[in-house]
């Protein structure tokens, strides 16, 4: 009698899912197939149910799912002591378990590749000969990571180290002492960080208490993409030492950056600093002490903040106390957007000091405490005193943090037209949703979520997941309706609470065409190209998947059949979305920056780039 109602119970199941189901969720006792059973009662069509949502649903089996769920109605506290299992069969994003490696490795260990750990000590008191270490947490999610001495108390021996966590994602990266208390020899890091996604970097001493040492620092986190970093010490209490550091935080966006002490207490150095914070978006840039205390030697700062936009810069003592040294400065804030910048300390208490700054540029700037003697101050620009920021020359520059293609006019969607791609690809670290039945239990906030998935305090993801709450508990702008889901069940009552049931999801297909020129074939207005309202959900970085979804009435959706221009194939099935009354938004979004006009004054356009989706009420045949 049992097993024949147990054949009846799958009969029904089965049935109850339809066959334009994914076959990633034929199976009827996970949550997956929960989940589309969920979708078939809520969403009242019987469209496909696409594959890019399904893709994102639990991994989780019934029998799991209803174990921690279980645990978590307890206590949702209770999960920290299952992280390990509960992080991996719900395919979350949690941080690393890392073991201190305390042991000593010789400079001849020949490391080629090395992640996840907290590394002590690598080549110190060596002797002639060189170190190399090449690569160290490369392409990983959420590394947390930790080097504290490299090459300390060598003697006429070589530094080289290649990489070090590059195109990593929420990166907390830490360098204590590279290369400190050395005498001769050739230290070069070649790139820290680059390419990063929020990252929350900090190198503490590079090259210090050098003797006759010369010392290269090429990229540091350039290309990174919103954080913090920091950088404490860079050759201080060096003696006959000649330095270099190429770039710091260039071309990073929304980015917080801090140097402090670059060749503090000095003798007869010659340190040399490239280029700091240049192509910024909206940088938030601070510098501590440039060259304190230096006797004799030469310092030169060649650019910094070169052709930012916007954001805060602060820079605090530029070769102060100094005894008969050479310092140049030749350009500091040439931006083209200016924010707010202010600018203390510049060749205070020297002595026969010999300093040239040639050019100062920005509004809203105040230059305080600057030595009257010693100093050749060629040119100080603001937009009374110089045409520099508003210039025909640079005006092309403004465009250059709006990335070309990311907005349109509604034209452009046509058979034949060609347009750059931006970049669509999700930048995002993979997660799944959990269940409703999970995610329902664990408190929304910042701390409860630290405590559970054991985030350190301070690091990237923090950080990450203190924003994410706090944009979700912001209120609404007028005229909003939004919502934070936390569930794909979520989701989909948000969607069908503002739509009705009749609705339909979509995204782009894949990345194919991104950063590239294409060809627009086939354009299909969705509801016949009409004016509509949608819901349009972005992902929020959480160690489970968050979407941020929110109402866009008046808005145009376009299919569009993206092609190579070359072979004029089809590469990709591209989503649209018009937005028809912009007059809310800020006359400085970066669609006029782009465009042109202002609010109210023309529609914009945009792709839905992978990751993100937007809702509409279903097409009528």
């Amino acid at each position: 009698m049992a097993a024949t109602f147990l054949l009846f119970l799958l009969h029904l199941l089965i049935t109850t899912v339809p066959a334009t189901q994914t076959k990633s969720s034929t199976n009827p006792f996970t949550e997956k197939a929960a989940l589309i059973r969920y979708w078939n009662r809520k969403i009242s069509n019987n469209l496909p149910h696409p594959f890019f949502f399904v893709s994102k649903l639990t991994p989780l089996s019934a029998v799991d799912a209803a174990t921690f769920s279980n645990i978590a109605s307890i206590d949702p506290s209770n999960l920290s002591t299952h992280l390990s299992s509960f992080c991996s069969s719900a395919a979350l994003l949690c941080s690393p378990d890392l073991t201190p490696s305390l042991s000593s490795h010789p400079s001849n260990s020949d490391f080629t590749k090395y992640q996840s750990r907290i590394f002590t000590n690598y080549g110190n008191e060596a002797a002639g000969g060189l170190s190399s270490f090449k690569n160290y947490s490369d392409n990983l999610n959420v590394p947390f990571d930790s080097f504290r001495r490299y090459g300390r108390n060598s003697a006429g021996h070589d530094d080289s180290f290649s990489f070090y966590a590059p195109d990593g994602n929420v990166v907390t990266a830490n360098f204590t002492s590279y290369g400190a208390s050395t005498a001769g020899g050739i230290d070069n890091f070649t790139s820290y960080d680059h390419s990063s996604n929020v990252p929350d970097l900090g190198f503490i001493n590079y090259a210090a208490e050098g003797n006759g040492r010369t010392s290269g620092f090429n990229f540091y986190s350039g290309n990174a993409n919103s954080g913090d970093q920091s950088f404490s010490g860079y050759g201080k209490i060096g003696n006959g030492v000649i330095a270099e550091f190429a770039s710091y935080g260039n071309n990073s966006n929304v980015i917080e950056t801090g140097f402090a002490n670059y060749g503090e207490d000095g003798n007869v150095n010659k340190d040399t600093f490239t280029s700091y914070g240049d192509n910024g978006n909206v940088p938030e840039n601070n510098f501590r002490s440039y060259g304190s205390r230096a006797n004799a030697g030469s310092d030169k700062f060649t650019g910094y903040r070169d052709q930012s936009n916007v954001g805060d810069d602060s820079f605090v003592s530029y070769e102060k106390g100094g005894n008969d040294a050479t310092a140049e400065f030749n350009n500091y804030g040439k931006s083209f957007n200016p924010g707010s910048d202010a600018f203390k300390g510049y060749g205070e208490g020297s002595g026969n000091d010999h300093i040239n700054f040639k050019s100062y540029f920005g509004d809203n700037t105040t230059f305080k405490s600057y030595a009257k003697t010693g100093i050749d101050f060629k040119s100080y620009h603001n937009s009374s005193s110089s045409p520099i920021s508003t210039s025909a020359a640079m005006r092309p520059r403004i465009n250059r943090w709006v990335e070309q293609g990311k907005f349109f006019r509604e034209g452009s969607l046509k058979k034949g037209t060609f347009m750059q791609m931006p970049d669509i690809r999700d930048r995002m670290p993979p997660r799944s949703f959990l269940p409703r039945s999970i995610s329902g239990k664990i408190p929304f906030s910042a701390a409860a979520v630290a405590r559970i998935f054991k985030i350190p305090p301070g690091t990237a993801m923090a950080n990450a997941v203190e924003s994410t709450v706090g944009e979700c508990e912001r209120p609404p702008s007028r005229g909003e309706t939004k919502r934070c889901a936390a569930s794909a069940e979520d989701m989909i009552d948000f969607a069908v609470s503002v739509l009705g049931g009749d609705v339909a999801v979509r995204s782009t297909q894949n990345t194919k065409g991104a950063k590239e020129r294409i060809l627009v074939g086939e354009v299909t207005g969705v509801n016949g190209g009409m004016v509509t309202s949608s819901v349009s959900c972005h992902q929020s970085l959480y160690p489970y998947l968050v979407y941020y979804c929110h109402s866009v009435p008046r808005v145009r959706v376009y299919e569009a059949k993206i092609l190579a221009v070359d072979s004029k194939e089809k590469i990709n099935q591209g989503i649209a979305i018009c937005h028809i009354d912009t007059s809310d938004w800020s006359p400085m979004h970066g669609a006029f920056v782009l465009l042109g006009h202002g609010p109210g004054k023309i529609e914009v356009c945009h792709w839905i780039f992978e990751g993100d989706m937007t809702w509409t009420i279903a097409d009528r045949p």
